[in-house]
């Protein structure tokens, strides 16, 4: 082969050579001349060098003479020795740091060394995967940021940290064990394990005493003479280490061994301190912000940071506590400056040369004050999912999703950190991610302080005093009073240039709502509204006409404001559909100037720059383009990131004078306007659709009123139909916002974090959560009433139970049980239809509460109120010896014996009667009688509420009254156990089986309770009433007990279900150890469980990046759809297996207990977007995918960043569990998402 490769050289002469090369001019260019006897001087250096017999120096160098190759020279060459094979270094381990030392005790005069004592040292063995301290040694420098999901999380703040001195404690509490009943039979982990139970030594017989059991603490000499002796020297060190213990007190002589044990167990039983009261805490501290602040810059000559206006009155409160590093809650109305607190932080940091972090919830405000903060501070860093710039700034931006993963990876920034700042707090209602802003809040370390940006919230103080009794630490609170730039409400009824001035005031500046105004909007709008309109309720939707009627309404609405020169306004609309259509009618509308339209065209091409060719020439883009040039702009969570920024910058310098917004505008957007507009005043909330709420409302309406620019803000209400009722319009310009409310839940991440971490505990989490705080923040009261409880328990004497008296436990519990059985019944008749149908006029009922025990009484009316009835009853009574109503009480019986427990032993008046009039609610009526009485309920009423009037009063009552009265005692004195009652079974017809069950287990207590013999002993009431005291306390103490323990939280069903769904899909152990697979989990931003799955089933690993990208976003798809039929088979059957693997998890969670079911957990996949995705990967341009999808380019946008985050996520995960294949094919899905405009930096960010 290499023969027929051989190239055939040209003779190695110059001369011989049949060509000539010549140069023509001076430019450089020549020419090869193959004529025979060509001149060879024309040349001025002579012929070109030819090139060499390249084969024959091959062979010369390499094959004839090869000992010049370096490769046969050893003096350069690595040295070798033999090794000494040892295999017993294999077995060695590193020895553990030592966990004590000695400690030398000197003589305090002398210094004389006395002797030594052993001192258990602190810090030893600490790392990131071991300790929770903040003494702890750093991470490694790259997971300094954002941790890692192996390392363990810092000590939250609010928790005791256990010390050396309580770990002590803790171990010799824990040596004090019954060694006869807490020894372990198996190991944790095995299966098996060994009886160690004695063999031959039977048990005593019952009531018998063990000898040998007795006997057993007392030394009786069982050991040798020569270990008896060592003991007793004075110099062995072990007496000595024996007697520095406490041991027990020296055993007294006694005369038999039941005194011995009597004793012992006597001196046992010691009565407990009751501890003193606890100091009433007040952690929620308002602030006065009414009063001027005179000696601010004397308390503060050098601020940290300096604005060029005088800060508010709230503001320099706020400051000041800064300063004294407090933790701080501002809830201000909206523009009012809570910015200003942050900035102060963030400079008050950088002074102490620390770090903050401000947390936002979104993460366009992420961005916009990342960009408003780096012109102030310059040092800001921003983390983001997909963002991460200058992570080493001494402020950090980010989402609170981002520091609730730092927080559970433990990473080093939160060593430094001196505050985090929560914007927007009133977003912790949010149903979906509210339960991470309390996580957060739980998990931050005692160092940290807390600063807490809300709109004004009614219970801020509620919200604040969660927060202190959690950390431990006062929390001041500082709102504002009323806005800096008050609001004007009106209705607008026009819809042409004739009725464009149809603007009615309806709430002014000062908070008066205009009836006035109302009416006169009502008015205006039946002038022009055909009978056809006129039809139609105030509840119905207002939008009619389409959109010929929302251009006219918006050409004349915007023509009057323009006059009035009230530009810019923002036009909140609740649907994405509609700010399209509203935007898109107003062709003819044009707002700018040419100087205007220059500008705006200029920003346009800057910013736009940055897209490739295809990108600028979207059909949003060119539509967005022509909008803003005449001064419109569209800002809805479907326009694509770039635009909405580019709208944004706009609208805050001017350039938009009309922006068509849904309502995320309105969410922490610092971007006031002139006026806001209200297309209408109902949403659909994603089940229904319903009137706004007053926070909603407030929230937007905000936005009018810029500071310093306007001196009112204008907020206008559109009415297209009818104009809204008047109390919904008050309900909703008026009302009170919504309440900070608690949206903690469990979730899978969050068990398996804090599992992984043996010193915290998932119960601890959901104490401290803000749902439990109602029930947890009496716990000091709760605590100090037991130990009350035990000390009285204590005092108690005990009831005497021998002889007649034996069964007296038995029947106090019989009777308590009887009558919560009764109880039960009556409960079920009261609720059900024939029980209510009988309770009608003349019907005799037993009525039982407060003021009646077993008295007859007679139904006269009763209320038509189906929700809360009310029986209007005669009811007998004594009648009164005096006038003093204290001396009127319950008749009710201190000692109850068979005949008042098993009947209705009713009562009798002793003396004159007397009749009462009693409006009852259902659980008064004790029991419903099949008697009913002919009475006149009407007549008797009036004649009873004239009897009460002051000149009436003496005089006698009516025949009707009279009748009704003697009829009711002649039943008293016919059934003195009480007349024939309804039976439920037989004649109310209910078949319940709690009710028959009940009624079968009543007569059983009747018949016990009939035999009962304590009964007949003279000593039974004594007796009696010192049992109920004994187990009324018991019952106290239980429930005290039960509200201090972990079985009173409201989510402990949950959570057990939760880890058994862990335990059964091989997450945890029964131990309660995290496994390999729930650290994975562990590492999953969102879809723990079926990412994981799926990655152990291997059902990723063999597709393609793109593949994979393509099924991974059904998981973070929010728009509905299809995935289609056009998908590859292979996307096909994946998209299969991924739903079959949800519906494996789904059943698993249904079969433990879970609400959620089957069909609602595979409803969370939405694979509409799958081969949106599956082309992008491949490389399509974004102008060709809006032919497959009808969904808007902003949500496939968000739709592919979300992917690259999950696949981020992914990669991650596979490193951990040792499957580099998919990591590397996870990285490269990542990477073919990541492009173009989907992935294009932010406006904000350059």
């Amino acid at each position: 082969m290499l023969e027929t490769e051989r190239l055939v050289l040209p003779p190695p002469g110059p001369l011989d050579l049949p060509l000539r090369a010549v140069e023509l001019g001076c430019t450089g260019r020549w020419e090869l001349l193959n004529v025979p006897g060509a001149p060879e001087s024309t040349l001025p250096h002579g012929l070109p060098p030819c090139a060499p017999d390249l084969q024959q120096e091959a062979e010369q160098l390499f094959l004839s003479s090869p000992a010049w190759l370096p490769l046969h020279g050893v003096e350069h060459s690595a040295r070798k020795w033999q090794r000494k094979m040892d295999p017993w270094s294999l077995l060695s381990a590193p020895g553990a740091p030592v966990p004590s030392d000695l400690q030398a005790q000197r003589h305090s005069t002398t210094g004389q060394i006395l002797g030594y004592k052993e001192v258990l040292l602190e810090n030893t063995n600490l790392s990131a995967t071991t300790s929770l301290s903040l003494r702890r040694p750093p991470g490694p420098l790259s997971q300094a940021l954002w941790g890692n999901p192996t390392q363990y999380p810092f000590w939250p703040g609010g928790m005791d940290e256990p010390t050396i001195t309580d770990l002590s404690i803790r171990e010799e509490a824990e040596e004090e064990i019954d060694f006869e009943k807490d020894l372990l039979t198996v190991p944790p982990g095995f299966k098996k394990g060994v009886d160690f139970a004695p063999k031959n030594h039977p048990a005593p017989a019952p009531g018998l005493l063990s000898l040998s059991y007795l006997l057993e603490p007392l030394d009786l000499g069982g050991g040798d003479e020569d270990g008896s002796e060592a003991v007793g020297q004075p110099g062995d060190t072990r007496g000595d280490t024996v007697s520095a213990f406490p041991c027990s007190a020296p055993l007294v002589r006694a005369s038999s061994l039941e005194d011995l044990v009597l004793k012992e167990a006597s001196t046992a039983v010691s009565t407990p301190e009751v501890p003193k009261p606890p100091p009433q805490e007040q952690w929620a501290i308002p602030v006065d912000v009414t009063s001027p602040v005179g000696d601010f810059y004397r308390l503060i000559p050098q601020p940290a940071f300096q604005w060029a206006f005088e800060p508010d009155v709230f503001q320099k409160q706020a400051i000041l506590h800064l300063e004294r590093h407090d933790s701080v809650f501002v809830a201000a109305h909206t523009s009012a400056g809570k910015t200003v607190v942050a900035e102060y932080a963030i400079a008050l940091a950088q002074k102490h040369m620390t770090r903050t972090i401000y947390t936002s919830p979104i993460k366009a405000l992420s961005n916009q004050k990342f960009r408003d903060f780096r012109n102030t501070f310059g040092d800001v860093g921003l983390l983001t999912g997909d963002v991460q710039l200058h992570p080493e700034a001494s402020c950090l931006i980010m989402t609170t999703e981002i520091l609730r993963s730092m927080l559970y990876s433990g990473s080093d920034v939160i060593r430094d950190l001196e505050w985090v700042i929560f914007d927007e707090v009133h977003y912790i209602n949010d149903a979906e991610r509210g339960v991470v802003w309390e996580e957060v809040l739980i998990m931050l370390p005692d160092h940290v302080s807390i600063i807490l940006l809300s709109a004004t919230v009614p219970n801020a103080l509620e919200f604040a005093d969660w927060i202190g009794r959690l950390k431990r630490r006062q929390i001041y609170v500082i709102s504002t009073v009323a806005r800096p730039v008050p609001l004007e409400h009106y209705l607008f009824t026009g819809n042409s240039p004739k009725t464009q001035g149809e603007l009615f005031l309806l709430l002014d500046s000062r908070g008066v709502f205009h009836m006035k105004g109302y009416y006169a909007a009502v008015e205006a709008k039946k002038e022009r509204m055909s009978k056809h309109a006129q039809t139609f309720g105030a509840k119905q939707p207002t939008h009619h006409g389409g959109p010929a009627q929302d251009r006219g309404v918006y050409l004349s609405l915007l023509a009057s404001l323009r006059t009035r020169a009230q530009l810019p306004v923002v036009v909140f609309t609740f649907s994405r559909g509609r700010c399209d259509e509203q935007a898109s009618g107003l062709t003819s509308l044009d707002l700018t100037t040419s100087s205007e339209k220059s500008e705006i065209h200029l920003f346009l091409q800057r910013c736009l720059a940055r897209l490739r060719g295809s990108d600028r020439q979207l059909p949003q883009v060119l539509h967005m383009s022509e909008l803003l040039q005449r001064g419109l702009g569209v800002h809805h969570s479907g326009i694509l990131p770039i635009l909405k920024e580019i709208v944004e910058m706009l609208f805050s310098r001017g350039l938009v004078k009309v922006l068509f917004a849904t309502e995320t505008f309105a969410m922490g957007v610092n971007m006031p306007a002139r006026t806001v507009v209200f297309d209408t005043m109902r949403k659909h909330d994603g089940s229904t659709f319903r009137d706004l709420l007053p926070g909603e409302y407030v929230q937007m309406a905000g936005r009018a009123g810029r500071r310093g620019l306007d001196p009112t803000g204008t907020v206008i209400l559109l009415c297209k139909g009818r104009v809204p009722e008047m109390a919904d319009l008050h309900r909703m310009m008026m009302g009170k916002p919504s309440q900070l409310q608690s949206q903690f839940r469990l979730t899978y991440t969050m068990i398996l974090n804090l599992l992984r971490v043996d010193a915290l505990r998932v119960e601890d989490m959901m104490k401290r959560s803000f749902s439990e705080f109602p029930s947890r923040k009496d716990s000091k009261a709760h605590e100090q009433s037991l130990a009350e409880l035990t000390k009285r328990l204590g005092a108690l004497e005990e009831p005497d139970v021998t002889g007649q008296l034996v069964d007296l436990p038995e029947y106090y519990s019989w009777g308590e049980e009887l009558t919560e059985a009764r109880s039960l019944i009556q409960r079920s008749i009261m609720e059900s239809v024939n029980g209510l149908k009988s309770l009608s006029a003349g019907r005799v009922v037993v009525v039982k509460n407060q003021e009646h025990h077993n008295a007859l009484g007679v139904i006269l009316q009763v209320s038509s109120n189906s929700t809360s009835r009310v029986f209007t009853t005669l009811v007998l009574c004594d009648k009164p010896m005096s006038e003093d109503p204290q001396d009127k009480g319950p008749a009710t019986p201190d000692v109850p014996f068979p005949d008042d427990l098993v009947g209705f032993k009713l009562f009798l008046p002793e003396g004159p009667c007397d009749h009462v009039m009693a409006k009852l609610q259902p659980g008064d009526v004790a029991a419903i009688t099949t008697k009913v009485l002919r009475v006149n309920g009407e007549k008797i009423l009036e004649d009873f509420n004239r009897r009460q009037q002051p000149k009436f009063k003496k005089d006698p009552p009516c025949a009707a009254v009279t009748t009704a009265v003697q009829e009711l005692l002649r039943l008293a004195q016919a059934y003195p156990a009480g007349p024939p009652t309804l039976d439920p079974v037989n004649d109310l017809q209910l078949k319940d089986v709690s009710v028959v069950e009940g009624g079968l287990r009543a007569r059983k207590l009747e018949e016990l309770i009939r035999g009962a013999q304590c009964v007949h002993s003279p000593r039974f009431p004594a007796q009696y009433l010192k049992l109920r005291e004994r187990v009324q306390i018991q019952k106290e103490m239980e429930r005290l007990r039960f509200l201090l323990s972990d079985q009173s939280l409201l989510l402990l069903p949950e959570y057990h279900q939760r880890v058994e769904v862990l335990q059964t899909l091989g997450y945890v152990d029964e131990a309660g150890t995290v496994k390999l697979a729930g650290r994975v989990a562990c590492a999953m931003s969102s879809h723990e469980l079926l990412l994981t799955e799926l990655m152990f089933d291997n059902a990723l690993s063999a597709l393609r990046p793109e593949e994979i990208a393509a099924l991974l976003s059904g998981l973070v798809c929010q728009s509905s759809g299809d995935s289609g039929d056009q998908l590859p088979s292979t996307l096909k059957q994946g998209v299969e297996r991924v739903r079959a693997v949800a519906k494996r998890i789904g059943e698993v969670q249904v079969a433990c207990g879970l609400n959620q079911t089957v069909e609602e957990f595979v409803g969370e996949l939405n694979f509409g977007l799958v081969e949106v995705v599956y082309e992008w990967a491949r490389g399509m341009p974004f102008s060709e995918l809006a032919g497959l999808s009808g969904t808007p380019e902003g949500l496939v946008v968000r739709c592919i960043q979300r992917l690259a985050e999950m696949c981020r996520s992914l990669r991650g995960a596979a490193r951990l569990v040792g499957e580099p294949v998919l990591g590397a094919k996870m990285e490269t899905a990542a990477t073919l998402l990541r492009r173009d405009i989907v992935f294009a930096a932010s406006l904000y960010t350059q």
